[in-house]
């Protein structure tokens, strides 16, 4: 096993709780430098000291990932603090139910630029840096709701597609960004115990419905999908790419 992170830089967005904290709190273990970015930098700043007081490095970022100057910011400072950007974790997203019939376009095209988007400007930003360095690794979390690939669930008609949409983009970047050696991939979560999808806020009918689905008869952790996130962005992974992996806890199976 070679999850070793040391010296190397991770962006990871979304990063402030869930599993965007549980990716930084991981790769900061390993050795990996970490840039905390997300809306609020109060938020942010806690799991950077979380980090430091661990005896990690990290760095705090507010950055709204649907503002390509806020993006470009974020890669600037990350530069200037770390010197370089190894690893990019597209984590950050939304995810509001709505009656297809009732969704607005508003609300249709707020998660679609956080969502999809976000990972379209955040991937170009810090592939433009990878390709200096002929290397790098980008790992976009979509989800197991992302049609053909996946599954469909009601009310979420514009988070399905943007996940669907994530899915396609990490395949023709796995392709247009091969040659400087950037592997990108996408981790396909199904229920995850997070404060956006919280077992707590579930009507206790749906929650026991969608357990009956899965084998495993739980909500993942976190966790789980952090260390997912760390074997796609270490050496362990280093012959895959354009690849989709489920964490489901056999959901689809």
């Amino acid at each position: 096993m070679n999850s070793n992170l040391k010296n190397k830089v991770a962006i990871i967005t979304g990063a402030r709780r869930g599993m965007g904290k549980a990716d930084a709190l991981l790769l900061s273990q390993v050795g990996a430098k970490v840039v905390v970015a997300d809306i609020s930098q109060e938020e942010c700043q806690l799991v950077a000291d979380e980090i430091k007081k661990n005896g990690g490095e990290a760095l705090a970022i507010k950055c709204d990932v649907t503002n390509k100057k806020e993006i470009e910011e974020m890669v600037k400072k990350t530069v200037e603090k770390f010197g370089q950007v190894d690893i990019l974790v597209n984590n950050a997203g939304i995810c509001e139910f709505k009656p297809f019939l009732e969704m607005t376009e508003e609300e249709w095209k707020k998660t679609l630029d956080i969502n999809l988007k976000g990972y379209f400007l955040c991937a170009q930003a810090c592939a433009k840096e990878m390709a200096k360095q002929k290397s790098g690794v980008i790992v976009n979390i979509a989800s197991v709701v992302m049609g053909q690939i996946g599954k469909g669930m009601a009310g979420l008609a514009h988070y399905s597609a943007s996940k669907g949409g994530i899915a396609a983009l990490t395949k023709t970047l796995a392709l247009e960004l091969a040659p400087y050696n950037i592997r990108v991939n996408t981790i396909a979560p199904g229920a995850i115990d997070t404060p956006m999808a919280a077992s707590s806020k579930i009507d206790p009918k749906m929650l026991e419905a969608t357990l009956a689905m899965i084998p495993l008869h739980r909500m993942g952790k976190p966790e789980e999908i952090a260390s997912t996130v760390l074997f796609l962005a270490s050496e362990d992974s280093s012959y895959i790419t354009g690849s989709i992996i489920v964490v489901d806890g056999g959901w689809l199976a």
